[in-house]
């Protein structure tokens, strides 16, 4: 019998299969629950994890009261998350979010008001804090290799959300235009858009590098693509009292990062006071400049220890050890990167730049 009971509910994103992937190949733990309303949307992961057919359910009340895991894997659209914290914070279970924290400022705080009479902890999974080149960028930083981290530039995105199902799997053209008109991803009052879906990465893993610093002031520009309700590119400057960084977010990039880097390249570019550190996505090594060596010098990414190659390790390490959750997935960490989300919303809205919201 494994020792934590992990149970995957609500599979509106496709990283539930990732998730869900991390679970079945931790040794201490065992997929024990899927729920959705739509049995279709968790049938390929039954199959792949071997979850029987007792405990795939559409009702999630029967599913907690029944399968009792110790850790929840939430995966709806992103403003649903408040909705299913609360649905599920009762139980006691330690919940994770799939990112975003959530669709805006004050639902964040509504699942973290939701968690705290809970015995559960509350983490947001942000894959990219399992990219080994942005982990070596932090390990850099944390050692001084570039003295203060002053500026973050940050581009990400990929060929657009339904371009890839679950575990990455792709899809064609028709299946992406077939499915558009549908999805949550393209839907304002569901949270999408690149903006929502993209920037938080930036900005919470932004705010990792810069120490837990936040921004004065945000300015935020997006596109209105014809026929579509929400952005597929937006541009967000935040100014803070000892500089500017620029968070840029993208669906329609020539490739998908995880498969060829595009150009721009996906990822990160630290400007310290005494060097600087470009780190790619998923790249095997991150490009460094030193007040010793300008020239620059390549730095292979680390070999990841386990307990931070993915959300389920990382949280089930922290339980075991009885550690708080640091870094992006922490919800202190991750509310700042929220903060920032929020106001470049509202200076896209307001076409103007708004001061930090949520001070």
């Amino acid at each position: 019998m494994a020792r934590w009971k992990i149970a995957g509910i609500n599979f509106d994103h496709f990283h539930m299969g990732d998730n869900l992937r991390a679970a079945s190949e931790h040794p201490d733990a065992e997929i024990v629950a899927l729920c959705d309303e739509d049995p279709a949307r968790m049938r390929s992961a039954a199959q792949s994890f071997g979850v029987p057919s007792e405990r795939v359910y559409t009702d999630v009340e029967r599913c907690l009261e029944e399968a009792q895991p110790d850790v929840i894997v939430l995966c709806p659209a992103a403003a649903r998350h408040g909705e299913w914290t609360r649905r599920v914070a009762p139980s006691g279970a330690h919940v994770v979010v799939e990112k975003p924290f959530a669709a805006t400022l004050a639902e964040a705080d509504d699942m973290l008001d939701a968690m705290s009479s809970s015995a559960g902890r509350l983490m947001i999974n942000w894959p990219l804090a399992w990219v080994p080149s942005h982990r070596t960028a932090k390990r850099l930083v944390d050692e001084g290799t570039i003295g203060e981290v002053l500026e973050v530039h940050y581009y990400d995105g990929n060929r657009g959300p339904l371009w890839h199902g679950a575990d990455k799997l792709e899809k064609t053209a028709a299946q992406v235009a077939a499915e558009k008109p549908s999805s949550w991803f393209y839907q304002r009052a569901h949270g999408g858009g690149s903006q929502l879906d993209y920037l938080g990465y930036g900005t919470t893993l932004g705010t990792w590098y810069l120490g837990g610093r936040k921004p004065i002031e945000v300015t935020s520009v997006v596109d209105r693509p014809e026929g579509l309700e929400v952005d597929e590119h937006s541009i967000t400057v935040a100014r803070y009292a000892f500089g500017l960084s620029k968070f840029e977010t993208r669906w329609g990039t020539f490739s998908d990062p995880w498969t060829h880097q595009p150009q721009p390249g996906c990822g990160f570019v630290l400007k310290g006071s005494e060097g600087t550190i470009a780190s790619y996505d998923y790249q095997p090594s991150i490009r460094v400049q030193t007040c010793a060596k300008p020239e620059g010098f390549d730095v292979p990414s680390d070999t990841l220890a386990p307990e931070v190659s993915n959300p389920i390790a990382f949280l089930l390490d922290a339980l075991e050890h009885d550690r708080e959750l640091s870094g992006p997935c922490s919800p202190a960490i991750a509310r700042i990167g929220q903060q920032i989300v929020d106001s470049a919303v509202r200076s896209a809205q307001l076409g103007r730049t708004v001061e930090l919201l949520g001070e």
